[in-house]
């Protein structure tokens, strides 16, 4: 399966909301010597800088923190639980601080390999998991995502219906509806409890929360 083009540096540097509505439907593809593996992104989580208490870059620049500074297109990945890497896109310009989470894959080439690294078939439904299956590991933290081998790529709007809710599995912020995904899919790590906004489209304004 052919995978699409490389999304630009100029797609990350906007409103890291947009951008999260936006990158679902892209592809998350890593190239590597055991083979090629990639979804369908169907779940993300915007921050927002300093005005986000949840953002890494609520706090001024640490050395843990400091990709997140960097500028857009390039991946931000730390350790959650000190043991799990997750994957971020920087968005807007250098020195600003806002990223998106990658969340939940729908799974689309590399099943063999993405079910080998997990020891399991439950394979992208969510950060910690969709990272383990891509191969994707703390070295590849400051990672210009517009050349290979990892990337992101164009693909195809979701037939489902986009919608936004409150982010999970934080401590701070968690009342902000700044976790977007499509309903019903399978891959979505947790189904909503609530919908903030719905019929979210890709190329669409600012979301209105």
């Amino acid at each position: 399966m052919e995978l699409g083009d490389v999304l630009g540096r100029d797609f990350y540097d906007r409103d890291p909301r947009q951008v999260a509505v936006d990158l679902l439907g892209c592809v998350l593809a890593h190239e590597t010597d055991e083979g090629t593996a990639s979804g369908v992104i169907v779940e993300t989580e915007a921050y927002l800088c300093m005005d986000d208490p949840a953002c890494h870059a609520y706090r001024w620049p640490e050395m843990k923190n400091r990709t997140i500074f960097k500028g857009p297109g390039l991946a931000y990945v730390y350790l959650i639980y000190g043991r799990y890497p997750l994957i971020n896109v920087n968005c807007e310009e250098e020195g600003k601080g806002s990223a998106v989470l990658i969340r939940a894959l729908a799974p689309l080439v590399g099943l063999d390999l993405m079910a080998e690294r997990r020891g399991k078939l439950d394979l992208c439904t969510g950060p910690g998991k969709l990272t383990q299956a891509l191969g994707i590991e703390m070295r590849h933290d400051a990672h210009d995502l517009t050349h290979p081998p990892l990337t992101l790529r164009y693909g195809e709007a979701s037939e489902g219906e986009i919608v936004a809710t409150t982010r999970i599995g934080l401590s701070r912020g968690t009342e902000l509806p700044y976790r977007y995904l499509v309903e019903g899919d399978p891959n979505v790590s947790v189904p909503p409890k609530t919908v903030a906004e719905r019929g979210l489209r890709r190329g669409g304004p600012v979301p209105t929360i």
